[in-house]
């Protein structure tokens, strides 16, 4: 098993020793109940990381980690994975950017949708979307990841459609589809978007601003699946289909 994963923002800081303390050194002590000379890695969630050993647990909020390798990057996968993520109601949002994290997922794009029940307006949007980025956070150290996904600011209609006419593949989830994404053709490096709607659909108005912007309504199968699963569902295909889980 792999070592868990913390998050040092002050990554260029680390020499011989490194103190993890706050909230990050609370969950290591207090709640991972770390010890010494058990492994850790530290990461700045951007794709930098370091490995070392725990050499002493202090207090309750206090882990100091010893012989640290030097700092290195983890590149980039590619092709680099967006999914447009329609807001769910309640708190399937923070389901969708946990498991999509989890999955390994590269960014995600919060998309006001005509028919979202939810809408992100004023200091309720900002602390909503503040919710999504803690929980790709958090996602990313319990899957052992030191890249986290990217969560955009919300986006309106025009803007997805611009990022589907930059991508390298854009593609719709969609009961109108004519092909299964499974089959789609898929691009071996560049970037792949994936528009996932609300419960309610993508209206018609919606797909076609999107196919005239180079997307292609797909079919994922025989069942109807939730938006807070369907992009999920859809990333791991297209994770396995691009032999990024080769």
């Amino acid at each position: 098993m792999t070592a868990p994963v913390f998050v040092a923002d002050q990554l260029d800081a680390v020499g011989a020793e490194f103190v993890l303390d706050g909230a990050e050194g609370r969950h290591a002590v207090s709640v991972k109940r770390l010890r010494p000379g058990e492994a850790v890695v530290l990461t700045d969630g951007r794709g930098r990381f370091t490995e070392g050993v725990v050499r002493a647990a202090e207090g309750k909020d206090r882990l100091v980690v010893g012989e640290l390798t030097p700092v290195r990057e983890e590149p980039e996968q590619r092709p680099r994975i967006t999914v447009v993520q329609a807001l769910p109601k309640g708190d399937r949002g923070e389901l969708a950017v946990e498991t999509m994290t989890e999955v390994g997922v590269d960014a995600i794009v919060p998309w006001a949708a005509a028919r979202c029940i939810t809408q992100w307006k004023g200091e309720r949007g900002a602390k909503a979307l503040g919710k999504w980025r803690a929980t790709a956070r958090e996602a990313g150290k319990q899957s052992r990841r030191v890249r986290f996904p990217d969560v955009a600011d919300a986006a309106t209609g025009k803007q997805v459609a611009s990022l589907l006419a930059d991508a390298d593949f854009a593609a719709v989830l969609h009961e109108s589809g004519d092909a299964p994404l499974a089959t789609a053709e898929l691009p071996t490096d560049g970037d792949i978007v994936l528009v996932v709607g609300p419960e309610g659909g993508v209206t018609p108005d919606e797909l076609a601003l999107f196919t005239a912007a180079g997307a292609r309504p797909y079919r994922l199968g025989r069942s109807v699946l939730r938006t807070s699963t369907a992009g999920t569902a859809a990333t791991a295909l297209l994770l396995g289909r691009t032999g990024r889980w080769a």
